[in-house]
């Protein structure tokens, strides 16, 4: 059974991430927040949207970038997110600070899809 991440845990990831890191607290808009916490549950016609794992966190850090659902921290916050959800499920995530930074603003800032994300969460992670 997957293990997704809830609005409150997103929060709190941010929350630490600005406490850790700086930048501004704050919530722009708790719509577009909530959108990206439910996209890796999308379904259609019973059918996952995201059927792996990695579908699903690469969902959610996708959209948790692109929807820029807080004041600052958006990029910090949705790469985190991910890898928590990877680790809730059962995945190691190892990645260097560098190529984090540069993977994340390549997911804003160029025409990267859910997809791609989900691929590269793929070959940084492991089995626990």
């Amino acid at each position: 059974m997957i293990k997704y991440l809830t609005t409150e845990d997103v929060l709190l990831l941010h929350h630490l991430s600005i406490e850790k890191s700086g930048g501004s607290h704050g919530l722009r808009d708790a719509g577009l927040l909530d959108s990206a916490v439910q996209r890796p549950k999308a379904s259609f016609a019973g059918v996952d949207l995201y059927p792996s794992i990695f579908a699903k966190a690469g969902a959610l850090c996708h959209s948790l970038i692109k929807n820029h659902a807080f004041v600052d921290g958006n990029k910090r916050t949705s790469l985190l997110s991910a890898m928590t959800m990877l680790e809730l499920n059962g995945f190691r995530f190892e990645c260097e600070q560098e190529e984090l930074v540069v993977f994340g603003l390549k997911i804003d800032n160029e025409s990267i899809t859910a997809e791609e994300v989900s691929r590269w969460l793929k070959s940084h992670s492991k089995k626990k």
